[in-house]
């Protein structure tokens, strides 16, 4: 399809909006609602064996000097205002002049396992990035996704672009052909810029034969604002679980977290619009507890619920199966009949999509899917042909304004933060354990490896 086999990597992120579109959209309201709070993000390995070299480290360092660079572009702000009709101007307007600070706001570390000196000791590396919430909250993405390529570059090298665009083209074409609506969802974990790039080559070449041809499926876009640009598709995401998170830990209201969050992103955006709520951040019991509730300010009667309002909701964590069954539990006893949407994002692949569609569309949602890790870290090793095994990483809000942050999840694996608030939290909110088999979150994407 044209691709190469090699390129120049590019170094470092060199575009503010290298990022998932939902970090910008939650700046917008934290600019809006909370523009004094602090927070620290901490980074977790949830693939600890998986460790950087003393090499690599020494190459994120000079990465994250580069972040004080970077800047929107006009071009960039054309595309917000035409593509995100959203953003308020006073967010655009913050945009202008907006800069990362990473010599006051970041703080990277390597401890090696056997210290010799050499660029080719093995360690951990820490991440700690403080200050504003307004100001911190584009690290995020760009840090994962830079680890990930200093692991790739410098640890484990067994391995090439070959067929990357051609097996990203495959996938988008099953896909389509089986009626999947999907976005591209694959930055935070992408083994390199250049492969992501490859993958939206092949994804967007599939989406273009597929409409000739009249399929029934439709690629929505990508998640990542940047490549959303250059591909001319849309930038594609709401919100992440860091603005219910954040909100509960400067309230200390876990009760009325969930309904705070929701309440707060209505009134940034309005009704219909970046309409998908996730529902897992302390458990979906919980959450389907606040999504019941009338919303406030509303002149009619009666009110309408925010399950009514909303478009639909996301499924990050747990049984998707049990998921679909407790949601249209839920809407059948709130009496919505509207068909509602049903975003599924947690470690897909085309086997997983098809079969969430299934039972999705079978209990009368419509489903669409957040594809990742499985388009832009599908490798195998030149040498022996078996899985290259990405890396399984995340940054999350640790506190806010001095208070511990946490996320509850819908299982056990994907809990984070402060261990005594997350049980604190869990008798407060009755959590209820559950257990799934697929849930060990050290071993995703290598099950079945071909």
């Amino acid at each position: 399809m044209g691709e190469q086999s090699s390129s120049p990597l590019p170094e470092g992120v060199f575009s503010l909006l290298d990022t998932d579109l939902y970090k910008l959209t939650m700046q917008c309201a934290i600019l809006k609602y909370f523009p004094t709070v602090h927070v620290t993000y901490g980074f977790t390995n949830r693939t600890p064996q998986m460790k950087l070299t003393r090499g690599g480290y020494k190459w994120m360092l000079a990465q994250m000097d580069k972040f004080a660079n970077i800047q929107v572009t006009n071009d960039e702000l054309e595309f917000l205002k035409t593509r995100c009709p959203y953003f308020n101007d006073a967010y655009l307007n913050f945009l202008t002049t907006f800069r990362l600070k990473p010599s006051e706001q970041l703080e990277i570390k390597f401890t090696p396992d056997n210290d010799t000196g050499s660029d080719d000791d093995f360690g951990d590396i820490e991440y700690v990035v403080k200050g504003l919430w307004v100001d911190t909250i584009l690290y995020e993405i760009p840090l994962l996704a830079l680890t990930s390529q200093a692991y790739f570059m410098f640890s484990e090298k067994d391995w090439d672009y070959g067929c990357q665009e051609e097996k990203a083209y495959r996938k988008g074409c099953v896909l389509l052909e089986n009626g999947c609506t999907f976005s591209e969802f694959g930055t935070r974990r992408r083994r390199d810029y250049h492969t992501q790039d490859l993958v939206m080559n092949g994804l967007c070449q599939a989406a273009k034969e597929g409409k000739e041809k009249g399929v029934p499926g439709v690629f929505t876009g990508t998640s990542n604002v940047h490549f959303a640009m250059k591909y001319n598709v849309d930038p594609v995401g709401t919100v992440a679980h860091e603005w219910y998170m954040t909100i509960a830990a400067i309230t200390d209201d876990y009760e009325n977290a969930n309904e705070l969050a929701l309440k707060y992103w209505l009134g940034c955006f309005g009704e219909g619009v970046l309409g998908i709520a996730l529902t897992d951040t302390f458990g979906t019991p919980a959450f389907l507890d606040a999504f019941r509730k009338p919303i406030d300010g509303q002149d009619e009667t009666p009110c309408k619920t925010y399950a009514q309002v909303y478009t639909g909701i996301r499924q990050d964590s747990g049984d998707p199966t049990y998921f679909v069954k407790m949601a249209r539990e839920f809407y059948d006893r709130e009496g919505i009949t509207d068909t509602k949407v049903v975003v599924f994002s947690d470690s897909l692949d085309i086997e997983h999509c098809l079969e969430y569609k299934t039972i999705a569309e079978e209990a009368g949602f419509k489903p669409t899917f957040g594809v990742g890790t499985f388009f832009t870290n599908d490798y195998t090793h030149k040498s022996t042909g078996e899985k290259s095994k990405p890396l399984n990483i995340v940054i999350k809000i640790s506190t806010a304004n001095g208070e511990p942050a946490v996320k509850l999840s819908d299982n056990m694996g994907k809990n984070t933060g402060d261990k005594a608030t997350v049980q604190s939290v869990k008798k407060r909110l009755g959590y209820v354990e559950q257990v799934w088999e697929e849930g060990d979150e050290s071993s995703r994407w290598t099950k079945n490896a071909k």
